[in-house]
């Protein structure tokens, strides 16, 4: 789900400044919702929300209660139902015909959620348990925490069940280059809650490359290999530069990354498989996209972007790039 990036950030930051939000976690759902069991959302004073449970229909209600649970230090559930046949015809229906159960959780109460957020964010998956008593429990990497909290009473008639939802890490994507693309692209992947890598030491793109969340200005071999990174989800080479290309693509060959985007026409996809090693054009060729980008009309650098992001999006969720 791309926004729990934000959302995990947001709730980060809001324990730094020490404000009063509440993480608001979809525990379960049925029938037609907007969002899906793990999906989040965090709401704080002053209309303050990141992230979207519905199409802004439900959203006023749940900060209400939210904000509430905050405040009293207190979980709280919702079960918010829009299923009902009565509505359709009266003209308050909200549009989806499906049920959401809402864990409240009070984030000033969970002692400990910025490092499991610092783990989070550098690559490690998530397990988040939260039990109809007050019992939420965090485990991530080699860290397990556990809260018990006071429930407040039940905002609905329908009790919650326990959940246990995997919350993945975010994906990473390494981009060899901050040309002219990257700077509709990497502020999109970030919105769709990639992490981005840039590999990039000419002084030309240098200021551009810092909309990534990291930059490297290291050669390509020594990036690929990097012991100290997480696992990388897909790479794309798009330097504008045959031999900056040729030095990527080669690094890449020996690497594990299961998507590979190459930006250019295919003559030039061809005229650098002419100068890899044959060893190198076998591993790649099966996880080599180029050119990179779904087909989606238009030209120049934003309509390139957008294709890009949109391919890695796809992917993602689990559809033929």
């Amino acid at each position: 789900m791309s926004e729990q990036r934000m959302v995990m950030e947001a709730s980060l930051a809001a324990l730094w400044r020490g404000e009063t939000a509440a993480l608001v976690v979809v525990a379960a759902t049925e029938g037609s919702t907007y969002v899906r069991a793990g999906a989040m959302a965090l709401f704080g004073a002053g209309d303050t929300q990141v992230g979207w449970l519905s199409g802004g229909c439900l959203e006023p209600e749940i900060a209400l209660n939210a904000c509430t649970a905050a405040a009293a230090g207190q979980v709280a559930w919702m079960d918010v139902d829009t299923r009902d046949d009565e509505d359709l015809f009266s003209g308050s229906a909200l549009g989806c015909r499906g049920r959401l159960r809402l864990a409240l959780l009070p984030l000033r109460a969970l002692t400990g959620w910025d490092e499991v957020v610092r783990d989070w964010l550098q690559g490690a998956a998530l397990q988040l348990t939260i039990e109809e008593a007050g019992v939420v429990a965090a485990v991530i990497g080699g860290r397990r925490l556990r809260w018990r909290l006071p429930v407040s009473a039940a905002v609905s008639a329908l009790p919650p069940l326990p959940c246990r939802l995997p919350i993945a890490a975010p994906r990473r994507v390494l981009v060899f280059g901050a040309g002219p693309e990257s700077a509709g692209l990497l502020p999109l992947l970030r919105r769709l809650g990639w992490m981005t890598t840039v590999v990039e030491r000419r002084e030309r793109w240098r200021a551009q490359a810092q909309l990534a969340d990291r930059v490297i200005e290291g050669d390509a071999a020594t990036v690929v290999v990097d012991p100290d990174a997480a696992p990388y989800a897909a790479a794309l080479v798009m330097q504008h530069n045959f031999e900056l290309d040729r030095a990527a693509l080669a690094a890449l060959a020996g690497s594990v990354i299961p998507l590979i985007g190459l930006l250019g026409p295919p003559r030039r996809r061809e005229d650098l498989f002419r100068v890899l090693p044959e060893s190198a054009r076998a591993t790649l060729a099966p996880r080599l996209h180029s050119p990179v980008g779904l087909d989606l009309g238009g030209h120049g650098p934003e309509a390139i972007a957008l294709s890009i992001a949109a391919q890695l999006q796809a992917w993602r969720g689990g559809e033929a790039p």
